[in-house]
């Protein structure tokens, strides 16, 4: 069943998501809102999107906002996607720290996890004696729900599917008995991994060093394009002179105005 919706309604909930999250839902999305959170209405015994709007809005732990969240966004993401961001860390950007053996790096939209567990595989796997290293890694999402997800761990065996077999087997534990079809991320990838809710609208983030890479990868999409110069502004702050920025394939930065330097499509650079 599908709720009735006003442009009014539909107004005042596109209106609290972009406050709130910097999404940006066009005058074509009506239908998406209404399919994608009429079952919620449902399960609520909310009979109107005013109703449900001032449920959301009133509930002052912001769980009812994030779930609305979780149903408008896509959280689609996976192991090595778009896998020449991770050949250009391994190949260009590792042997260029390779004298302080230090790198911290950012995942600043890490859905469910399967990003930043991809970076801290190719740290492992790109440097010679990862031991020696002090590797860091920050995932962040706004969304309370895939972060729990994403700092457990734990993923269905078909979800390593573009993993190669000796990388699973060096990261992975396979489940057994119950947990059989599930591998769990080994502790030497999940300990240098810190998870955290943040908002990618606030204005200051919770990071103390720079950084010496930024990912943010398939967010920028939803935003409109004021959201997306003020966040790639912030980005640049945080990033330390010749740190890298990677965003998604499907976006670029060709219409913002920005500081960085392009490398390649999608790579983009601090200069120095």
């Amino acid at each position: 069943m599908e709720y009735p919706i006003t442009q009014q309604e539909y107004d005042r909930i596109r209106t609290l998501l972009y406050d709130e999250s910097g999404i940006a839902l066009g005058d074509s999305k009506q239908s998406l809102v209404v399919s994608r959170l009429s079952k919620r209405l449902k399960e609520l015994q909310i009979d109107t999107f005013d109703a449900y709007y001032h449920c959301v809005t009133s509930d002052t732990s912001g769980a009812e906002f994030t779930r609305m969240l979780d149903l408008l966004s896509t959280n689609k993401t996976d192991f090595f996607r778009e896998p020449k961001h991770f050949d250009f860390l391994r190949e260009t950007i590792l042997p260029g720290l390779e004298k302080d053996k230090r790198i911290r790096v950012w995942s600043s939209a890490c859905s469910t996890g399967e990003e930043p567990y991809t970076i801290a595989m190719t740290l492992y796997e790109g440097v010679a004696h990862p031991e020696r290293w002090n590797f860091q890694v920050l995932a962040s999402d706004i969304s309370t729900r895939v972060l729990a997800h994403a700092a457990a761990g734990l993923y269905a065996e078909e979800r390593l599917r573009e993993v190669p077999q000796d990388v699973a087997k060096r990261h992975f534990l396979k489940g057994k008995g119950a947990k059989r079809g599930l591998v769990k991320v080994k502790p030497h990838l999940s300990d240098i991994i810190q998870f955290r809710r943040m908002n990618l609208m606030d204005e200051r983030f919770p990071i103390k060093h720079p950084l010496d890479l930024i990912f943010c990868r398939n967010v920028m999409i939803y935003f409109d394009r004021p959201t997306q110069e003020r966040l790639v502004e912030k980005f640049f702050r945080y990033l330390k002179p010749g740190g890298h920025l990677f965003i998604g394939h499907s976006e670029s930065l060709q219409w913002v105005t920005h500081s960085f330097k392009t490398i390649k499509p999608t790579i983009y650079q601090k200069e120095l």
